[in-house]
């Protein structure tokens, strides 16, 4: 047996967003611990994040063409079918060289041609689908795939083999799971008393949340009951230091505000927060109701499919956050939520509760196991 785990060969396709790398990466990581001396080969898009990405994850990588089509006819699109016909001979090449035991797929364009190029050659796959309302790609690759991860229970009704379905929940940093409180806050220098509100709006940065956290962080400046850490985003921080000057702010006299334009510890941040003000990312989500964090979400309007308005909804369902959409939010609604829950404290707590209820620590172990099955099932 030990001979035979270490033979197997697997790929692993994912692209385009973060979203898709970084899953596909932890993914590859349980792959090689529940698999040891097997070899891995991720493939993505040629001109994709994850061209640069993978290789720095000492992960050998072989890109191929792949685009999405636009929702209206036009010459991009024809484009757009020329380069997903050349995407799927080049993944059909890589296949068959390659001859992997098995290929994973966690979402973007490239995974539509590696996965049908495996399935062609007769090869098990499995699709992780991270969000609520699935993406078009993984609802089609859905009927080809010998097993569906999912992250929401609320997914599922979108794929039409519901025996291939499996309910396991989204792959999060190991360093999330390990971050203590205590020592976060030190790391971070931030007051040992009161509440903490984590915002952020990811890397970039979010312009609605932050016009609207200024107005939010005038409500509590050196409230003692709330601290507030947020995050502007690289792109949005001097914009929203404007803001917060034009609102006859001055943060440096502000003793509760700690304000950053991006931060490298967020699994230090996250241990430390006793509510969450974020957009509604699948991974960021995954993050949350592992740790049992209660949220305030703000999906992102333009993410294709509107699929974080479907994730929020799924949390809002279960009582583990409250939604406000981005047409709706500012400085007003924001703060009169926050006021609401922090007065609130046993709400506080259900909502984190039922949060770390939705929480799945053990996904990566649950899509090895799906691994597993496909594998003995492929040997039999």
């Amino acid at each position: 047996m030990k001979n035979e785990v270490s033979s197997l060969r697997f790929v692993v396709a994912g692209g385009g967003t973060g979203g898709h790398i970084y899953p596909a990466l932890a993914l590859a990581r349980g792959l090689k611990d529940r698999y040891p001396g097997a070899k891995i080969l991720y493939i993505g898009t040629a001109c994709g994040m994850e061209a640069d990405i993978v290789p720095k994850a000492g992960l050998p990588f072989k890109g191929i063409s792949a685009a999405g089509l636009e929702r209206k006819l036009s010459f991009r699109n024809l484009m757009v079918l020329w380069q997903a016909g050349r995407g799927f001979l080049q993944a059909l090449g890589i296949i068959r060289s390659w001859r992997p035991d098995l290929a994973i797929g966690t979402g973007g364009y490239v995974c539509g041609p590696v996965v049908l190029a495996a399935a062609l050659c007769q090869i098990p796959t499995l699709i992780h689908e991270q969000n609520a309302f699935p993406g078009v790609t993984n609802r089609i690759l859905s009927r080809f795939a010998g097993r569906v991860a999912v992250t929401f229970a609320d997914s599922m009704q979108y794929f039409p083999r519901r025996e291939n379905v499996r309910l396991t929940g989204l792959p999060v940093r190991p360093e999330i799971l390990t971050a203590e409180r205590e020592n976060a806050i030190k790391k971070l220098g931030l007051p040992g008393h009161g509440l903490l509100l984590l915002s952020f709006g990811g890397s970039r940065g979010a312009y609605t949340l932050n016009e609207a956290m200024v107005q939010v962080i005038k409500l509590f400046a050196n409230d003692p009951r709330l601290n507030i850490l947020h995050v502007t985003g690289k792109l949005g921080h001097l914009d929203f230091q404007n803001s917060c000057a034009a609102s006859g702010i001055n943060l440096g006299d502000i003793r509760n505000v700690t304000t950053a334009s991006y931060l490298y510890n967020m699994q230090d941040a996250l241990a430390a927060a006793d509510l969450v003000i974020s957009r509604a990312g699948a991974a960021t989500l995954a993050e949350l109701t592992i740790l049992g964090i209660p949220s305030i979400l703000i999906p992102y309007p333009y993410a294709s499919e509107n699929h974080q308005e479907f994730n929020a909804r799924a949390l809002e369902k279960e009582k583990a956050s409250l939604v406000v959409l981005d047409r709706d939010l500012s400085g007003e609604v924001l703060g009169n939520m926050v006021t609401e829950l922090i007065g609130d404290r046993d709400r506080l707590l259900s909502m984190g509760a039922a949060s770390k209820r939705m929480g799945k620590k053990h996904a990566l172990e649950d899509i090895m196991d799906c691994v597993d099955e496909l594998i003995k099932d492929k040997r039999r």
